[in-house]
């Protein structure tokens, strides 16, 4: 299968979204958060043990760089820029967002973290 290539981004700075528009007419966003906490970064994936990636609700995009013509880099105002979103990848993201969002939001609330940023949810054991 021959990789959808998004023939526009837009950053959507207000709400925090990417935009990607494709050249069927169709359009997706998704949100910073998203994309910071499912970064195909070995910081991330874990080299086969995922980290769960919290506290990111306010994270927001500051840099996009093309990657040859197969991927993109996303800057991070957390720091984080190591990520490489293949074309694939991104298209995965945007057809399945609201399962790997539900996934993302049940991990957190199995490890008892917050999307949001310095806070802790403490366990009574």
């Amino acid at each position: 299968m021959q990789a959808q290539i998004p023939q526009k981004l837009n950053v959507r700075e207000s709400s925090r979204e990417l935009e990607l528009m494709y050249g069927n007419g169709d359009a997706f966003c998704l949100s910073s958060e998203m994309l910071r906490a499912l970064s195909p970064s070995a910081e991330v994936r874990g080299h086969g043990q995922p980290v769960l990636q919290v506290g990111k609700k306010n994270v927001q995009i500051t840099g996009i760089e093309m990657v040859g013509n197969y991927a993109i880099k996303i800057i991070f105002s957390d720091g984080h820029d190591s990520g490489l979103y293949d074309w694939s990848y991104l298209y995965d993201l945007c057809i399945n967002k609201e399962q790997y969002w539900d996934d993302y939001l049940q991990q957190l609330h199995t490890a008892g973290e917050s999307r949001d940023p310095a806070v802790s949810i403490v366990r009574l054991v």
